[in-house]
């Protein structure tokens, strides 16, 4: 897929990987595991197969990396196991995305972004976490 809405993504490399600072285009909620594998196949039931853009890893901790909206997981609580990554006074995070085509390992889109502006929606994000318990 290589829409042209996918082309204006200035955020997303053209090859490889890059670490983007949190709050600029986006957080995002890093969930590691088969926890947030499954958390990734119920969101994208919950939104008719799209869900918003989300990165998986193969490596390491196997994490997965739904970005959000800046700013949408400040003053929520989030459950056990959730990494929130944002930016604030004295606290920088990097999320990894990978590019839409070529070799990306060890990242690598578990849903593609599908437009400019278009996140992961964080209060869906959490009731299926929270449906997940």
């Amino acid at each position: 897929m290589n829409t042209q809405s996918e082309q204006s993504l200035d955020w997303v490399p053209r090859t490889g990987f890059q670490l983007r600072k949190a709050g600029v285009q986006f957080d995002a909620v890093r969930v590691d595991g088969d926890t947030g594998r499954r958390l990734a196949d119920r969101l994208m039931a919950m939104t008719g197969g799209d869900p918003g853009p989300v990165v998986e890893e193969a490596n390491g901790r196997r994490s997965v990396y739904f970005l959000v909206p800046v700013g949408s997981t400040a003053y929520k609580a989030w459950p056990v196991g959730v990494t929130r990554l944002t930016a604030g006074p004295d606290h920088v995070s990097y999320i990894p995305v990978p590019a839409l085509e070529g070799w990306t390992w060890p990242l690598t889109w578990r849903h593609r972004p599908g437009g400019e502006g278009r996140f992961v929606h964080a209060l869906l994000l959490r009731t299926a976490l929270n449906s997940q318990e």
